[in-house]
């Protein structure tokens, strides 16, 4: 008797998920369908706490002009990387999720009046830190965006693969602390590659400027590939 009660329980708990995500899929499209009617490139960025994303959207921010950016950040509570961000001169909109793990579309969209999309080519989303929950819910972006420091070991992607393998780039952050940690590149690199054979990998870091002009590229890039199909 008791096996079956906790079979049901199980099921019914499967049921409520698939259909939150069900859901969750079906506002991530229709967000995808009017980023794309305005040629807006939508990035994700995931990381564990601490990585540096806010360092390092901070660089970037002050360097993509004359791209025009804004960025939605997610967080627990308060709204401190978002008050960071502003003094970039971008419009930036705080999500507090009261406890929630992750973002979600639902989240995304109800922010976006915050923005004035007629007026963007970028909208970044820093999501809130954490390598498994967000892996798993669309926000409507074009890409999702890794984010794993030096500071944080090599087998990161080994215990956390389901992001690495929905990822098209990594960024290896805090770059310039490798020479004074034990911290072995190489293996980061490999472990990567096991996960996503063909990731590429980005090096970088938000202090010195390392690697910056690339990451800043590699945007570039996307923003014109993305507005080429916007015609």
């Amino acid at each position: 008797m008791c096996e079956t009660q906790g079979e049901g329980h199980q099921h019914r708990h499967l049921e409520v998920h698939r259909h939150a995500m069900e859901a969750n899929d079906q506002v991530a499209a229709r967000l995808r369908r009017g980023f794309a009617a305005r040629g807006i490139l939508v990035l994700n960025l995931i990381s564990a706490p601490g990585s540096g994303k806010t360092a390092l959207l901070e660089r970037t921010l002050e360097q993509l002009r004359p791209l025009r950016v804004s960025v939605l950040v997610g967080d627990v509570e308060t709204e401190r990387d978002a008050e960071r961000l502003r003094r970039c001169g971008v419009p930036v909109a705080q999500i507090v999720t009261a406890g929630t793990c992750h973002l979600e579309a639902g989240m995304v969209e109800s922010h976006l009046a915050e923005v004035d999309q007629r007026e963007l080519d970028v909208l970044i989303v820093e999501n809130v830190g954490n390598l498994v929950c967000p892996s798993g819910f669309d926000l409507g972006e074009d890409l999702k965006v890794v984010l794993v420091s030096t500071t944080e070991g090599e087998d990161k992607p080994l215990k956390y693969p389901a992001i690495f393998h929905r990822a098209e780039l990594a960024l290896v952050t805090k770059a310039d602390l490798a020479p004074h940690l034990d911290f072995d590149r190489e293996e980061l690199l490999r472990n990567i590659q096991a996960v996503h054979p063909g990731m590429e990998v980005l090096e970088v870091s938000a202090k010195t400027g390392l690697g910056l002009d690339l990451w800043l590229d590699w945007i570039r890039a996307k923003v014109e590939e993305k507005q080429s199909l916007h015609v």
